[in-house]
């Protein structure tokens, strides 16, 4: 059957997204993608630099800073400062090099803020949003599977992902949900009244309450989802930008009810295997209570398995856990220059973690 969105998201028919303009980086892997104050997008590939570029105008890439690891999810600071995601080396907080025009990265630093839950080595750590009073919420994929394998996550479909959060003073993460299906992608309601999570396994986004009387509650914010949903970001009015990695694919949606020695043999089968994403490129961008707004795709496009979107200025960047570079292509309806560029950014201004 083909997968269908639920009830509550089916508004708005398919778009065509916009020619795409590569920024070539020098690098691979920019999985996800943030803009900072000056307008610059901000991003960490494979080999464990972040970098920045401006989006528009010459390409000039800077190294601010190596996590020594690999940089997944992203968040901008109001002084600056980022929150990173690594596979590797858990939650981090990185100081950019200042602005000297060197682009060595040899100024940034790299300050790790959680690298275990409840004793046990945080891995797979993969995105992060920050609250207004300091809080971060940030998520883990996966307590059995790596970044290098994460395919075999979906297919056994462990459901061992975690949404974590840690105080603004620091010290031990607290789980906020488990047995997630894939965790991924993370981001506030304006009011920061719920954080949603991405199951990418689940297709699905999961809601959890934080204040009002529903404090507390999960439900789900939208479901059945036509593809793998990866990063997410806020755009203009309060739209949910979902980057999708992928269509749905029949064979995997028929693994993933078999039983668990069935889906345990066919990862191994597969694993040795080069992995081939379809060379398609799809974003959806929704409303607060689920509804569509936007369902943006192109076909061949020659941009895979796009892991992260942000809304700037009147365009969108997309970024790729498989490409070289990230792109930027015009957003249908938005002018440059118009409204406020909240992105990842909370109505308040924030403060900064363990200040």
């Amino acid at each position: 059957m083909t997968p269908r969105l639920s009830v509550t998201a089916r508004t708005a028919g398919p778009g065509v997204l916009p020619p795409l303009r590569p920024i070539p980086l020098g690098g691979t892997g920019p999985e996800d993608v943030v803009v900072d104050r000056e307008g610059r997008v901000i991003t960490g590939v494979a080999d464990g630099r972040i970098l920045r570029v401006p989006p528009r105008g010459p390409v000039h890439v800077e190294e601010i800073a190596r996590t020594g690891g690999r940089p997944l999810g992203l968040e901008v600071l109001p002084d600056g400062r980022l929150l990173v995601c690594d596979a590797e080396r858990g939650l981090l907080r990185v100081t950019p090099e200042a602005d000297t025009g060197s682009g060595s990265g040899s100024g940034g630093s790299v300050e790790v803020l959680a690298d275990r839950v409840a004793g046990e080595p945080l891995r797979f750590c993969s995105s992060v949003a920050a609250g207004a009073d300091g809080t971060v919420y940030f998520t883990a994929s996966s307590r059995r599977f790596g970044l290098q394998e994460w395919l075999g996550e979906l297919m056994e479909r462990t459901a061992t992902g975690r949404l974590l959060r840690l105080p603004p003073g620091g010290g031990e993460p607290e789980v906020l949900l488990d047995g997630l299906d894939f965790a991924n992608g993370v981001v506030l309601a304006e009011d920061e009244s719920w954080v949603a999570v991405a199951e990418t396994g689940a297709y699905r986004l999961t809601r959890l309450w934080l204040s009002g009387p529903r404090a507390g509650q999960r439900d789900t914010l939208v479901e059945n989802l036509p593809g793998f949903p990866g990063s997410l970001s806020r755009g203009m009015d309060g739209t949910v930008w979902i980057a999708l990695a992928g269509p749905r694919p029949r064979p995997l949606d028929w693994l993933r009810r078999a039983p668990g020695g069935v889906r345990r043999a066919a990862w191994r089968a597969v694993r040795p295997l080069p992995i081939r994403p379809r060379p398609a490129t799809r974003v959806l961008g929704i409303g607060p209570g689920g509804r569509v707004r936007h369902d943006l795709r192109r076909r061949r496009a020659g941009y895979r398995m796009v892991t992260g979107v942000y809304e700037h200025d009147g365009m969108l960047i997309l970024g790729s856990l498989l490409e070289k570079g990230i792109v930027v292509c015009e957003l249908p309806g938005r002018r440059k220059g118009a409204g406020t560029e909240p992105g990842r950014l909370r109505a308040r201004t924030p403060q900064c973690p363990n200040h």
